[in-house]
């Protein structure tokens, strides 16, 4: 972007206050303590064998509780909540023991929220533990605390770098990009999403209140999943629906071969159970795009806008479902070969292995941008086993017509570790142990 972005006011302090040094960091040395008593009512008794949480892809309906344990992490494979919110923060522990405490605490919080339950007591005269915006009581809302590791986490301050996912790297900019530092990467991203915002504002106003000395604020954004209009996928802001062709996260067999790293292959043990994730904000040109004949808009895309069916489809009611076909129209006279669908996967056998990925993606509204436009577009965000399935398929969109409509300015590419199995784990703990 070549308007310079201010940095989130929760990445600066005033000049009058401590730095993240001592005082922030014996803070939280000091609060580790009173996290895990806050999330001892989940604990197993030591020494049990307590089965691994079976995880249904909707969660519990009578609860709002989507379970935390489990050996792959919520927020994933689970079906994505209305509201997302995208935190990513930069790491200033001293050492590798505080480091693991940092995850400690991250986990401890984590399955207090989205598990929900009473706060407890604050002493006299001292300021109570919980801001109250949930109430007395912290309902979970079906809650999904999903935490990812960037590739600067894994550079020599903890003596990880022996231990990096083999093809976690940082986001290099692509053809048409225009990456803002201040709203890329990161050293470890916290993915929040629910049924109500409230829920995730106050979800991330707990985290930071616990790691404060630890880990700062680099960015964030808040995002939203449009209803669906009429029915099936939601729309985006160009009026499309987005996410239709998706792996089915109820077969094990699929989400094993194109989502999970899996034990006994070049990836390091630890990552077995978990995912590269990929997020890219990218702004929408809405002033532009509202200009074209909807003729135009849909060979853009590939898709009929009101049904969201291959271009061959006619009829308005035709389902979103039908499978493109490209066998018969080698020359792109029925969907057109630069656009955004076709390029994404073109049902070639040389694209095959790198045209599916897991899309769990949000739109994102922010302000009145510096010129008066609207500040409208897409935290495109999706998982895969290979960050390199991600890489070759948006490489390939580089050429897309869709292209002069949009504006990629921030996001990351990071790894998601394997779930919380049981109350005495804890996030990335085969890393760091």
């Amino acid at each position: 972007m070549t308007d310079e972005k201010p940095r989130n006011p929760e990445n600066s302090r005033p000049s009058g206050e401590c730095p993240a040094g001592a005082f922030g960091r014996r803070s939280f040395l000091q609060g580790t303590l009173v996290t895990g008593l806050v999330g001892a009512a989940d604990r197993s008794p030591p020494g049990s064998d307590a089965p691994l949480a079976d995880r249904s892809a909707g969660g519990n309906a009578s609860t709002g509780a989507i379970p935390f344990h489990g050996y792959h992490q919520a927020g994933i494979a689970d079906p994505p909540q209305p509201v997302g919110s995208f935190a990513s923060f930069d790491v200033t522990a001293a050492d590798r023991g505080e480091l693991i405490e940092l995850f400690r605490t991250l986990t401890a919080r984590a399955r207090f929220l989205t598990t929900g339950g009473t706060p407890p007591k604050a002493p006299p005269g001292s300021p109570p533990p919980d801001n109250d915006i949930l109430g007395p009581r912290i309902v979970p809302d079906n809650l999904t605390i999903t935490v990812a590791l960037g590739a600067t986490l894994f550079d020599g301050r903890y003596g990880l770098g022996a231990r990096k996912p083999i093809q976690l790297i940082t986001m290099q900019p692509f053809r048409h990009d225009d990456l803002d530092p201040g709203l890329s990467q990161g050293d470890v991203l916290v993915q929040m999403c629910a049924d109500h915002r409230d829920t995730t504002v106050h979800a991330l106003l707990d985290i930071l209140a616990h790691t404060d000395g630890v880990m700062k604020p680099r960015w964030r954004i808040d995002c939203q999943r449009n209803p669906p209009r009429p029915a099936g996928t939601p729309r985006d802001w160009f009026g499309f629906k987005d996410g239709i062709a998706n792996p089915d996260t109820t077969n094990t067999a699929q989400m094993d071969r194109l989502v999970w790293v899996q034990p006994h292959t070049a990836e390091p043990a630890w990552a077995a159970g978990g995912t590269y994730q990929v997020l890219r904000i990218v702004r929408f040109n809405l002033e532009a795009w509202q200009k074209l004949p909807l003729a135009q808009q849909e060979r853009i895309f590939g898709r009929r806008k009101a049904s969201g069916a291959p271009m061959y489809a006619m009829s308005e009611n035709a389902s979103d479902l039908l499978d493109p076909v490209y066998t018969n129209d080698p020359q792109g006279l029925i969907t057109p070969l630069n656009s955004h669908v076709r390029l994404a996967n073109p049902q070639t056998p040389q694209t095959a292995a790198t045209s599916t990925i897991l899309r769990r993606s949000y739109d994102y509204n922010q302000t009145l941008g510096v010129h008066g436009g609207l500040d409208l577009g897409h935290a495109f965000c999706c998982f895969q086993r290979e960050l390199n399935t991600y890489i070759t398929m948006q490489t390939r969109l580089e050429g897309e017509a869709l292209v002069p409509f949009i504006s990629p300015r921030g996001g990351g590419y990071f790894f998601a570790p394997p779930g919380v199995r049981d109350d005495r784990d804890y996030y990335a703990r085969g890393l760091l142990t």
